[in-house]
């Protein structure tokens, strides 16, 4: 099967307004009910009149679709369908990417979902948008742009991640990593070690603190750093480390809403667990959002 997107605009409003009909009628009956059963085919061209909208189709057969609404700094995603027969064929997560790149120049995308729709709610969850409001029955939900979202279903494909970051690190760079206990930080942080290629066995240094493992191959030495017991940042100059932090890569753990002083840039990287664990995999979530101009001329794209 062949999967297309398309920017498309008011020209092609029959075909938006059928995908958005379908998909929006096989859902349970809200009350109210969903704005979406309100709309008609001319509605649908007024709003692609704007910024326009997206087109999936699959096989030439339109099956999914947006509508693009520029407020402010940021993109709503309006009327996002896919109809019921082509669901779980990946056509929601393509148009999110392919929104992305539409929304070129928008700080951030944002949806509105139902509460009722639990199911809904977490299926944004996993395409890295956050609930911002709660305004009953809606939920607005947000995803910064410059946020790049990696699924690792094992520890395995988590250390591969960090592995295939490591080449893009240099001496001086901050990662500030966060997650709930368990979620794979120190487990990414391998991977980081083993892509920089550096000295020791990198394991969780909640009892000492902080670690500098030196580099074998002439690269950045890793300090990792367990910011949970500290009372800020600023105590990592007590911690009389055998490396400066502009020659190494620093990797602090807990470190969110602590570590930004340490540098105007950073790489935030956010670990979430994702569904419930199944066929004997615990899958996480993994968000990286770098902060400030180091991260401005790199890619994230082919990571993983």
């Amino acid at each position: 099967m062949t999967l297309e997107i398309t920017r498309v605009g008011p020209e092609s409003a029959e075909q938006v307004f059928a995908v958005v009909h379908a998909a929006f009628e096989a859902r349970p009956p809200l009350d109210p009910p969903a704005a979406a059963l309100q709309e008609t085919e001319e509605t649908i061209a007024k709003r692609l009149t704007g910024a326009g909208g997206l087109l999936a189709t699959l096989d030439g057969r339109p099956v999914g679709a947006l509508v693009l609404d520029l407020v402010g700094s940021t993109t709503y995603l309006r009327r996002f369908g896919v109809v019921p027969d082509a669901q779980g064929h990946g056509v929601a997560a393509e148009l999110i990417e392919a929104a992305v790149e539409a929304a070129d120049g928008s700080d951030d995308l944002t949806v509105v979902a139902r509460e009722e729709l639990p199911q809904t709610v977490r299926f944004w969850e996993r395409q890295g948008f956050r609930e911002i409001r709660r305004e009953p029955p809606n939920v607005e939900l947000r995803r910064p742009l410059r946020t790049h979202v990696f699924q690792a279903p094992d520890a395995e494909a988590m250390r591969g991640l960090g592995r295939s970051l490591a080449g893009q690190l240099a001496s001086g760079d901050l990662i500030v990593l966060s997650g709930e206990l368990g979620a794979g930080k120190t487990t990414f942080t391998q991977g980081l070690g083993a892509g920089l290629g550096v000295r020791g066995a990198v394991t969780s240094p909640t009892f000492v603190i902080a670690r500098v493992h030196p580099s074998l191959v002439g690269g950045p030495d890793l300090v990792h750093v367990d910011a949970y017991r500290l009372g800020g940042l600023d105590e990592l100059d007590d911690l009389d480390l055998d490396t400066s932090l502009d020659d190494a890569v620093t990797v602090v753990e807990w470190g969110e809403g602590l570590a930004e002083g340490l540098s105007e840039s950073r790489l935030e990287v956010q670990i979430v667990r994702g569904d419930a664990p199944h066929d004997g995999l615990d899958p996480r979530r993994v968000e990286l959002t770098p902060v400030g101009p180091r991260w401005h001329a790199l890619s994230f794209r082919a990571l993983g």
